[in-house]
């Protein structure tokens, strides 16, 4: 499908690739020397220097297409977001400079979509201005998160106000100093049908009755912000802070989702890049049984190989974005589920290999590789696992044969007589 990058689109890529070599590779190791000082919870001052340049240079808030022409910084498409966004995945602190960072994206997309006047003005402005994180809350210690409709947190209406028992986990981002808001996906009506039962609703990261359980690891690493078991034990909010309606909550959880899979994937092509390019400096600076790693033929091979699949996950990528931005994000479904599935698995082949070539210094923490490795692989579980995606690419392939196709029900025969392109030698 033909698609083509806006003048705008071209200079804001060319803005960023500038950026990133005036202002983020320059500062990586200050940043994390300041990162470990600061602690998990805490904020690198480096930040708020990084956040102000790009500012200045125009470059905020670059993921929000349709929002309100008023607010802080410069929309694009989808497709033209798509390439900004991979030089942003090269270095995993670059997104937060542009304040377009996950979780806040798709919650700032969800509070401009659903949230009430109340609910932009505190908490969607502040967002959108970088002055605080977010965090979204939907995944259960106690059911099998990948299919929403188990979630069991209870949201009770209580007079003007709901109230909100239960417990999440994965939470990422929670624990950090300047998360002031949570976005919570929880169950208002047991009785109703099955995807009508769960709401989503705003709640303050210092609500009474909310507190911290478990804080997991990611592969040992401790990431900024943490992922921590949050337990809701009688929180009270405002009635005004429900996103959309009551039972809307899984419709909303999956219109957030769609443009976060693919901000997700557009990221990891440049995490996938990163890799490639750390492989190849490695390559040329080791030298194993008389010649440079980079002359090896098994090397050369690998290096081919990254270039190959990045390029065609790329496209993979291209393709999604601009149907989400000409036929929207539902009739582009399949596609956004496919990209999922395939760019997070072929960053962790480039990854591997890179980590290969750089031997045991692969997998400590001298090298970005093995943190990389890490997001790519919790990546393949976020936002709906592997096996999901698939399952929903399936079925529906499946119903482009046999529409009256279920996955609960016995599925009807189909013969050369229900289609003609179904072959039967005599």
């Amino acid at each position: 499908m033909p698609y083509e990058f806006t003048e705008q689109g071209r200079t804001m890529l060319a803005e960023v690739r500038s950026f990133l070599d005036d202002h983020i590779y320059p500062n990586e190791v200050d940043y994390y020397a300041e990162r470990e000082a600061a602690g998990p919870a805490g904020y690198p001052p480096i930040m708020d220097k990084l956040k102000a340049a790009a500012r200045e240079r125009g470059l905020w808030n670059l993921f929000l297409p349709h929002l309100a022409p008023d607010s802080p910084g410069t929309k694009l498409s989808n497709l033209d977001y798509a390439p900004v966004s991979e030089q942003l995945g090269k270095v995993p602190f670059a997104s937060e400079a542009l304040n377009c960072a996950a979780p806040d994206t798709g919650n700032m997309e969800v509070l401009n979509l659903y949230g009430s006047e109340t609910v932009k003005r505190d908490w969607l402005a502040p967002l959108l201005e970088g002055e605080i994180r977010s965090a979204f809350s939907m995944t259960e210690p106690d059911v099998a998160s990948s299919d929403a409709t188990n979630i069991g947190l209870r949201i009770e209406r209580d007079g003007d106000n709901y109230v909100l028992n239960g417990k999440k986990w994965f939470s990422s981002g929670a624990l950090a100093e300047r998360c002031k808001v949570l976005v919570v996906m929880g169950k208002t009506d047991p009785n109703a049908s099955r995807h009508l039962q769960q709401s989503m609703i705003v709640v303050p990261r210092d609500a009474k009755g909310l507190s911290v359980g478990r804080v997991p690891h990611v592969f040992g690493f401790e990431d900024r912000g943490g992922h921590p078991e949050l337990i809701y034990d009688n929180v009270r909010v405002p009635a005004d802070n429900l996103l959309g309606e009551e039972g809307s909550g899984f419709a909303i959880s999956q219109a957030r989702l769609g443009p976060g899979r693919i901000h997700h994937c557009m990221r990891a092509v440049g995490v996938a890049e990163r890799a490639l390019e750390l492989m190849i400096t490695r390559s040329l600076e080791r030298t194993t049984f008389g010649s440079l790693v980079a002359q090896k033929g098994l090397i050369q091979d690998w290096i081919a190989e990254a270039r190959i699949e990045i390029d065609m996950a790329r496209e993979y990528v291209l393709r999604t974005a601009h149907l989400m931005d000409t036929v929207g994000n539902k009739s582009a479904a399949t596609e956004i589920s496919g990209i999922k599935v395939a760019v997070p698995n072929m960053a962790l082949k480039v990854i591997d290999r890179a980590i290969q070539v750089h031997g045991a210094a692969g997998v400590s923490q001298y090298t970005p590789l093995a943190e990389m490795w890490a997001h790519m692989r919790t990546l393949r579980i976020a936002d709906g696992p592997d096996e999901v995606h698939k399952m929903t690419i399936a079925r529906r392939e499946i119903m482009k044969h046999a529409p009256e196709f279920r996955m609960n029900a016995t599925a009807p025969a189909l013969s050369a007589a229900d289609d003609p392109k179904v072959f039967t030698r005599p």
